[in-house]
């Protein structure tokens, strides 16, 4: 089915996986159901949602603790030890959700170990995937996957700030040139979320970059895409620095998740034309990334990615399984 959107689930229906949430964006709510409707499969436990008053109520999208310690929320043991060892072994200062990564099923935290956990655990995998997804790297070699990754928080020759990327591959050329690919992974995501209050430090750092039509647009310090102005002007940052002599940042997200769509095509917008030693900017549909796992890595598993992730089709038998009766005529 060649999809523009994805529907409006009936209320009924989002009440029956209690996933019955009023703020979700249309993409959330459908991202959501498919979570609980993948739960279900696995025979998960249900978890609860605990409010800022300490409020419990179920919520079809989260599992229990029970599930959560026994790596429910991952595709694989292999992948659920990957996450714990990365937890335990986390940068200093990085951030980590342990409830968000252990029990938030719709959360794209365990969505960057599901999707790129295989790449950290095959070096293979990670140079096969790095050459497919970008066919002008066809001669590099990839050196490291890294998790919730920055080349240094705080440092006052970056952004001075906690700010990370999801994750990173670094490689290395045939001609021995090292470079970077800085990941943020998206899933029901908006762009709007809350956003951090930008330091001092971005008014200097913005223009020298040259990454920007204007580095000064008050657009680039606003939802729904200072977040990934932050991201980007740190990849630059260390490139500037010597850290790497080329590196692009990449947003793997939803192909329907219109509006973080729309945020990545207005961040865009804001770019200047891309020259040597600038790092470049794209989005790479989860799916697209998905079909290249399918191909270079194991197919079952990748299958197995997409029926959790983007398998709207589930969405469509539970909406027609909920026709009302008297419709039947």
């Amino acid at each position: 089915m060649n999809r523009t959107h994805l529907p409006l689930v009936p209320e009924p229906i989002l009440r029956r996986f209690r996933v019955n949430e009023p703020n979700d964006t249309r993409f959330r709510a459908c991202a959501r159901l498919l979570q609980a409707i993948w739960r279900n499969g696995r025979e998960l436990r249900m978890g609860r949602h605990v409010s800022p008053k300490g409020e419990k109520r179920w919520l079809g999208s989260r599992i229990n603790d029970h599930s959560a310690r026994r790596g429910g929320n991952f595709m694989t043991p292999e992948i659920s030890k990957l996450a714990y060892l990365e937890h335990a072994y986390r940068e200093p200062w990085a951030t980590s959700d342990e409830q968000r990564l252990w029990t938030n099923l719709l959360s794209s935290h365990p969505l960057v170990f599901n999707a790129l956990g295989p790449l950290r655990l095959d070096p293979n995998l990670a140079t096969a995937m790095l050459r497919a997804m970008f066919p002008d790297l066809a001669d590099a070699t990839a050196d490291a996957v890294l998790f919730e990754h920055s080349p240094g928080r705080g440092a006052a020759d970056l952004t001075e700030d906690h700010t990370a990327w999801d994750a990173a591959i670094t490689y290395t050329r045939s001609d021995g040139t090292k470079g970077i690919i800085a990941i943020e992974m998206k899933y029901s995501e908006s762009g709007w979320e809350p956003i951090k209050e930008l330091r001092s430090r971005y008014a200097d750092l913005m223009p020298a970059t040259g990454l920007f039509i204007d580095p000064m647009a008050p657009e680039l310090r606003k939802r729904p895409i200072q977040q990934l102005m932050r991201e980007h002007v740190l990849l630059q940052a260390a490139i500037m620095r010597g850290d790497y002599a080329e590196g692009r940042f990449v947003v793997i997200l939803p192909e329907l998740n219109t509006p973080m769509q729309r945020a990545c095509q207005r961040y865009a917008g804001q770019l200047a034309e891309p020259a040597d030693g600038k790092a470049g900017f794209s989005t790479l549909n989860l799916e697209a990334f998905i079909g290249l796992m399918r191909s270079h890595g194991d197919e079952d598993y990748a299958d197995d990615l997409r029926h959790r992730y983007c398998a709207w089709e589930y969405i469509d038998e539970v909406i027609a399984e909920g026709i009302p009766a008297e419709l039947a005529g």
